[in-house]
């Protein structure tokens, strides 16, 4: 009996150590189980309501308003407008050309159409929405509506659209909104302004809209909506409404513009205008425009290749990006050098013989002609290059350099838009670092006659400028005048103040001033402003393009027009009390006082007297000059 009882508990060890064995499984599991329960709900607590908060809400944005642009007397220039757009997700559609195709026969689709869908895609993501009609009729949608249930992956969407009331007039000051491009949204992540762009589509290329796109663009706002698990949505949980970009009215008269664009009809170059006393810029232009229109909804890519390789360069902005040597535009600025260094007196006489010997080297008046005994106020009238060959080297690079430098030459000028050029302003020390070679006293003579190694911005020549007239007091070129909040209607004039002010002795800068003057009276310029009722400050200028051979004489006939001189003006009046100062290029132009003095003269006439041939109101809040004065 006793040997059956031990034979069942031999039987049962096994069991029993499977069974201990399950205890044990059992126990351990609980354990992972009760850890995983503390992982999710306590240690990852928060991380997961989040996600289970995602799964029920949803987050939609809205974007705002961009804000609009106006100049200075209110006349609207950017404004925005709501159309319809037919678009395309790519990764909703298994057949992209089969669908375009299919689409085109129940609405037109233009070749320019299909090539401004490829060049979007390779800015915009799979799953974006992307164009392939803009500004739908309302014909248009009916028709689409109806057969919506053909075309998966197509939908219509009613969206903002930029629009430039005013065309090309204006073009290089405004710029444009474009695509939002990879190479955007790197610089936004860099700047960490990406998640104010959430769900954006455009963003400011150049000109003010790229310049202050900060300001422009507004804020985007934000709705949180709970949904079903099939995505219907229930309710708002909350709403953050968008903020309208704020508006911006600028300097520019577009009247004066508009003056300003038609005197260069025809012509490659740039005019800048500027009011001395404040630094505003009233008119800045820059030939051939351009139709900023053309841009907002996505160019195509033809026209954007003819853009881009067009002779004549519309999107260049020449008047604060192109480089030019400034011929004698330059000589009233060394004149003034020559005077406050000592290196010349107003009483100093000169005799211009035509030619200037430096050494073996022979510099030419590039008149061709000798003008004679003169002193400083005479050289100025009647545009003596002999007596600034000898000035420049009595000053040496050097003096002129440092002298020029607060005048703002080869320096930015700070103007509020972005891709100002820098320049060339020579001396010693940058054509050692530049050109590896040492300057030689024979690189001096060209210098003072704007020349050489000189390579300067019309918006230096025009700050330049205002800044003489207004008496070596420095104000900043700018193009924004007052911000103004949409939502609360608070405007923000832009401060002016003096950013520097030049020590000048007054004797000096009159004396340069009254040869200025003697310019349009008996010099160069005399026929321009023949008969005008008001006086004004002036310097021609003929920048040579291609090296003359000392022996050779220019002959334009000889020359292809690129090759021609570049013709230069600046200007300010009335001479005595400023209230416009200009610079005017015109590219391959020939002589100053024949192609670019004209220009000058009719946007002085409009801002002074109101006279004009666009049938233009008078500028609003300038007081007309109506009598002739006296000189």
């Amino acid at each position: 009996m006793a040997l059956d009882f031990k034979q069942v508990d031999a039987d049962l060890v096994p069991f029993r150590r499977r069974l201990l064995f399950v205890f044990f499984l059992v126990i351990v599991l609980f354990c992972v189980l009760i850890g995983r329960f503390a992982w999710l709900q306590i240690i990852n607590k928060n991380a997961y309501t989040e996600r289970a908060e995602k799964n029920r809400t949803v987050t939609v944005v809205s974007q705002a308003a961009r804000g609009l642009i106006y100049d200075r007397n209110g006349e609207l220039l950017a404004k925005n407008t709501l159309a319809y757009s037919l678009e395309i997700t790519p990764d909703k559609v298994s057949d992209l050309e089969k669908t375009i195709d299919a689409l085109s026969e129940i609405i037109p689709i233009t070749t320019a159409d299909r090539r401004r869908f490829v060049r979007l895609r390779e800015d915009l993501n799979r799953y974006d929405s992307i164009p392939i009609r803009q500004e739908l009729t309302d014909e248009e949608v009916a028709v689409f509506t109806g057969q919506q249930w053909r075309f998966p992956g197509v939908e219509i969407n009613q969206r903002e659209y930029r629009v430039y009331p005013e065309g090309s007039v204006g073009s290089h000051i405004l710029g444009y909104i474009g695509s939002l491009s990879q190479s955007d949204k790197k610089r936004l992540t860099s700047e960490g302004l990406i998640d104010d762009y959430e769900g954006e589509r455009v963003i400011g290329k150049v000109g003010i809209e790229r310049s202050y796109e900060s300001l422009l663009h507004g804020t985007p706002g934000h709705e949180t909506l709970e949904i079903t698990a099939g995505g219907h949505a229930v309710r708002s949980l909350a709403f953050e409404p968008p903020k309208a970009g704020k508006n911006l009215h600028l300097t520019i008269d577009m009247n004066l513009q508009r003056v300003a664009e038609n005197a260069m009809k025809g012509k490659v170059g740039a005019v800048i205008a500027i009011q001395p006393k404040t630094g505003e810029i009233l008119s800045f232009v820059s030939m051939p425009t351009y139709d900023p229109n053309l841009f907002p909804g996505g160019i195509d890519p033809k026209s954007w290749s003819q853009l881009n390789t067009a002779e004549t360069k519309p999107l260049l902005n020449r008047a604060m990006r192109g480089l030019y040597p400034i011929g004698s535009t330059y000589k009233p600025f060394v004149a003034l050098a020559g005077l406050e260094t000592g290196a010349t007196t107003a009483d100093f006489v000169l005799d211009d013989t035509g030619v200037f010997t430096l050494g073996k080297h022979r510099f030419r008046d590039m008149s061709g002609v000798s003008k004679g005994r003169l002193d400083l106020r005479k050289s100025i009238a009647v545009s003596s290059d002999v007596y600034y060959y000898w000035l420049a080297t009595r000053l040496g690079v050097d003096t002129i350099h440092d002298f020029m430098v607060p005048w703002g030459f080869g320096q930015k000028t700070g103007i509020d838009l972005v891709g100002e050029q820098t320049g060339v302003l020579p001396s010693r020390e940058w054509k050692e670092a530049r050109v590896k070679q040492p300057w030689m006293v024979g690189d001096t003579p060209s210098i003072g006659i704007g020349q050489g190694y000189n390579a300067f911005t019309l918006l230096q020549l025009a700050h330049a400028t205002s800044t003489l007239a207004n008496r070596g007091i420095v104000m900043t070129p700018h193009l924004v005048k007052r911000i103004t909040d949409p939502s609360t209607n608070k405007a923000e004039d832009v401060p002016v103040e003096p950013a520097a002010v030049i020590p000048l002795k007054s004797r000096n800068v009159e004396t340069v001033i009254a040869g200025m003057t003697d310019v349009s009276t008996k010099g160069t310029a005399r026929f321009v402003f023949k008969g005008v009722p008001y006086t004004v400050a002036c310097k021609t200028g003929t920048a040579q393009v291609v090296t003359i051979a000392q022996d050779d004489k220019y002959d334009a006939k000889k020359l292809a027009k690129k090759h021609h001189d570049h013709a230069l003006f600046i200007a300010f009046a009335p001479a005595r009390n400023p209230r416009i100062a200009l610079a005017v290029l015109v590219e391959n132009g020939g002589f100053g006082a024949q192609a670019a003095a004209p220009v000058a003269r009719q946007l002085i006439d409009y801002w002074l007297t109101g006279a004009n041939s666009l049938e233009l109101p008078p500028p609003k809040g300038v007081p007309l000059i109506t009598q002739r004065r006296n000189r």
